[in-house]
């Protein structure tokens, strides 16, 4: 499965603030994971950013039907006006919501980034087995 925009495009997508949030999914049975979303609440003083485990169904209810197993294969970012992205293509919203990521943000915007930062992710979510994952889904190396 490729993994990127389900919607719009990440340009295109509202940052300004708003009442309505911004909600990360992922997978909460993976270790590797939950240690990601950590640093990224850390990072997040503004709380911005609202992480929720795909396993945890009452927190999805009002989001985007996401399929189970495009669920297990990447995160998926929900912005406030509903469009998803996933795997790397969440990585530039992400960064101009939390402090100090904007500079980072404009990284994207290089040619090529988007698409090798998309290849990178690929392979580290098929290896997060050997990053301490823990998961039944890590478990069979998806």
């Amino acid at each position: 499965m490729r993994t990127g925009l389900y919607r719009s495009h990440p340009r295109h997508l509202e940052l300004s603030p708003s009442t309505r949030e911004w909600t990360l999914i992922y997978d909460g049975d993976c270790a590797f994971c939950r240690r990601c979303v950590a640093l990224l609440e850390r990072w997040d003083r503004r709380g911005r950013v609202r992480a929720v485990p795909f396993q945890a169904e009452d927190a999805l209810v009002g989001l985007p039907s996401i399929p189970r197993a495009a669920l297990h294969q990447a995160i998926h970012l929900v912005a406030p006006d509903g469009a998803v992205l996933a795997g790397a293509a969440p990585a530039p919203a992400i960064l101009r919501l939390v402090p100090g990521g904007t500079p980072l943000a404009w990284v994207f915007a290089v040619p090529g980034v988007p698409r090798v930062a998309g290849a990178v992710y690929r392979v580290v979510a098929r290896n997060r087995h050997r990053l301490g994952c823990g998961s039944a889904t890590c478990a069979r190396g998806r």
